[in-house]
C-alpha cells in the first residue's frame, strides 16, 4: 500500500482536487483496516442530516448578493460620513467596512475585489501614502473572519461537534468568542491608522452628508441587528437566522434597490453555491477521513510523540502559532479547517487548551496567513487587482503583519479574551 500512499501525495502536489485526495486516503485507510468502505458514503449522508449546515449556503448566498450590488459603496459612504471627520477617519472607515463585509462573505478575496476598488483610490486621493493604502486594503480583506456570521466560525464549530472530544461547543460559543479578539485586532489597526495621520488637517462633520448616507443605507443597517439580535435573543436558531438574512438581502437588493436583476440572480446563485459545494464535499470526505484517524488512534500517537518533545503548554502554543501562520500561507481557510482541526484539537486538549480558545487562535492565525509572504493569497489578489508588484505588497503589509501578530500573541496567551463572553472562562 506504500506505493498507493505515494501516488496520493504525487496527485496532491500535481493539483488534484482536495476532496479526491482526502476521500481516497480515507478509502485506503478503511480498506487496510478491513472496514466496509460504505462508511465513507455514510459520512456524506450524515452531514446532509445536520440542520445547522443550512446556515452555510444561506449566509454565502447573502454575502454574494451584497458583493454584486452597490451595498459596498453605500457601506463605505455611510462609515465615511460617520467616521471620516476623525483623525485617520478614512482609514478607520476602510477597516470597519472591510471587516463588516468579510464577516458576511467569508472569503477575503471577495472583499478586496468588491470594496478595495472603492477604498484604495479614495485613500490615495485623501493623501495617504501608497504603501499605507495598499497595506490597509490587503490586510483588512480578511479582518472580519472572527465576527459573526463568518463561515469559518460555523465550520469550526461543526467539525469540533463531529469529533466529539472535549467539552461540547456550539456555533453561538464561536460567535461570542470572536467578538473581543476581533475588536482587539480592529482596534490596534485603528491606532496605527491614527498614528499615521497625526498632524493632518481634519475635515468637518457634515450632518447633511451623514443624514443622506443613513437614508441611503437604511435597508442595510438592520442586517447585523437581525442576525445577531435574532440569534442571541433565542428567537432564531442559526439556520433560521441564515435563511432570514438571505431572504432579507434578496428582497432588498433585487426588489427594493433593483441593483441585481432577475436575469442576474441565477448567476449569483451559481457562483455562491460553487463555494458551498466545495466546502461541503471537502467536509464530507474529511469527516470520513477523521473517523479512520480516530479509529487508528493517530491523534493519540501524535500527542504522545509531541509531548515527549514539548512538555509545557507555553512552548506548544508558540509552535502552534508558527505552524498555523505557515499553514495559512499555503491553504485556504476552509481546507485548513477540515484537514487540520481533526488532528489538532485532540492534541490541544491534551495540553489543557479550551476548544473554543483553540478555534479563535486558529482563525486569527489563518487571517494573518492570507497576507503573509511569500505566498499569502491576498498578496496576489491585491497585486492583480491594483496592478502592483508583489514585492511592493510584501513591503506594504509588513507593519500591518507585525501589529496583527502582536494581537494574535495576546489572544493566544490571554484565553479570557476569547472565553469571557461564552462563560467558559
Amino acid at each position: 500500500m506504500t506505493w498507493l500512499t505515494l501516488l496520493l501525495v504525487v496527485l496532491a502536489l500535481m493539483g488534484a482536487p482536495l476532496f479526491v485526495i482526502i476521500g481516497a486516503g480515507a478509502l485506503l485507510g478503511f480498506y487496510q483496516a478491513d472496514i466496509d468502505l460504505s462508511v465513507v458514503a455514510i459520512e456524506f449522508f450524515r452531514i446532509a442530516e445536520m440542520p445547522v449546515l443550512l446556515a452555510i449556503p444561506f449566509f454565502t448566498f447573502a454575502g454574494y448578493l451584497l458583493s454584486e450590488s452597490k451595498a459596498p459603496a453605500r457601506l463605505v459612504r455611510l462609515t465615511r460620513a460617520l467616521l471620516g471627520w476623525m483623525p485617520g477617519g478614512l482609514a478607520m472607515v476602510s477597516l470597519v467596512a472591510c471587516a463588516f463585509f468579510t464577516a458576511f462573505t467569508g472569503a477575503s478575496g471577495v472583499t478586496i475585489v468588491a470594496i478595495g476598488a472603492l477604498l484604495y483610490p479614495a485613500l490615495t486621493q485623501a493623501g495617504y501614502k501608497d504603501n499605507f493604502s495598499l497595506g490597509l486594503v490587503t490586510t483588512s480583506g480578511s479582518l472580519g473572519l472572527l465576527f459573526a456570521p463568518a463561515l469559518p466560525l460555523i465550520l469550526y464549530a461543526v467539525i469540533a461537534q463531529q469529533l466529539g472530544v472535549g467539552e461540547p461547543i456550539s456555533i453561538n460559543d464561536m460567535f461570542l468568542a470572536g467578538i473581543i479578539p476581533g475588536l482587539l485586532m480592529l482596534g490596534l489597526l485603528m491606532l496605527w491608522s491614527l498614528w499615521n495621520s497625526r498632524g493632518w488637517k481634519l475635515r468637518s462633520f457634515s450632518r447633511a452628508e451623514a443624514g443622506s448616507a443613513l437614508r441611503e443605507s437604511a435597508w442595510e443597517i438592520p442586517l447585523p441587528i437581525i442576525v445577531l439580535a435574532g440569534i442571541y435573543s433565542g428567537y432564531f436558531a442559526i439556520s433560521e437566522a441564515a435563511a432570514v438574512t438571505a431572504l432579507y438581502v434578496l428582497i432588498v437588493e433585487v426588489f427594493i434597490h433593483r441593483e441585481i436583476s432577475l436575469r442576474q440572480l441565477p448567476g449569483v446563485m451559481h457562483e455562491s453555491m460553487l463555494l458551498v459545494g466545495g466546502i461541503l464535499i471537502i467536509l464530507g470526505a474529511s469527516l470520513a477521513s477523521t473517523n479512520y484517524l480516530i479509529d487508528a488512534q493517530v491523534p493519540v500517537r501524535l500527542f504522545e510523540m509531541l509531548h515527549n518533545l514539548v512538555s509545557d503548554k507555553l512552548t506548544f502554543l508558540i509552535l502552534l502559532n508558527l505552524f498555523l501562520l505557515l499553514l495559512g500561507t499555503m491553504l485556504d481557510i476552509f481546507s485548513a479547517l477540515v484537514l487540520i482541526i481533526p488532528l489538532l484539537l485532540p492534541i490541544a486538549l491534551g495540553y489543557g487548551i479550551d476548544p473554543v480558545h483553540l478555534g479563535i487562535i486558529f482563525l486569527a492565525n489563518m487571517q494573518i496567513g492570507y497576507f503573509t509572504p511569500p505566498v499569502g493569497m491576498n498578496l496576489f489578489i491585491a497585486s492583480y487587482r491594483f496592478n502592483k508588484p508583489v514585492l511592493q505588497l510584501y513591503r506594504a503589509t509588513l507593519p500591518w503583519f507585525f501589529i496583527l501578530f502582536t494581537a494574535v500573541l495576546i489572544i493566544t496567551y490571554w484565553p479570557g479574551l476569547s472565553l469571557w463572553l461564552t462563560g467558559r472562562g
